[in-house]
């Protein structure tokens, strides 16, 4: 197990493509945050296991394990079915919302989308 620095909160963001988890990682970190990262969904289960964050951001669409099933995943593992999600798409239809609900994510936002409503929804999680 990881053990945290002197950031209190823990952000694991998970997102296949480099340049979103480097501008994720640069907002969070510049807020305080420590921030892990991982590039697919089986990546951010292992790391979810390992960091134990206080928030995930997870994006749908991803490689080997969608964030769906990543979402599914956490919420059925007893280690983690308390951690905050947040997904995060460019599936912004209602439907994919809806799953992305009803899978257990607590909450959904549409990529694009602002660096301050990202850290609203964060501070609110």
């Amino acid at each position: 197990m990881i053990t945290p620095d002197s950031s209190p909160y823990r952000i694991l963001v998970c997102d296949d493509e480099p340049h979103i988890v480097q501008i994720l990682k640069f907002t969070l970190e510049r807020e305080g945050y420590q921030v892990f990262t991982a590039e697919n969904g089986k990546v951010a289960l292992d790391k979810a296991r390992e960091v134990q964050p206080h928030l995930v951001l997870l994006d749908v669409m991803m490689p080997v394990m969608d964030g769906y099933e990543v979402c599914r995943k956490m919420r059925e593992d007893f280690k983690m079915n308390q951690i905050p999600i947040i997904m995060l798409s460019a599936k912004g239809d209602d439907r994919a919302r809806v799953v992305g609900l009803e899978g257990g994510a607590n909450d959904y936002l549409v990529k694009p989308y602002s660096n301050d409503e990202l850290l609203l929804r964060v501070k609110n999680v």
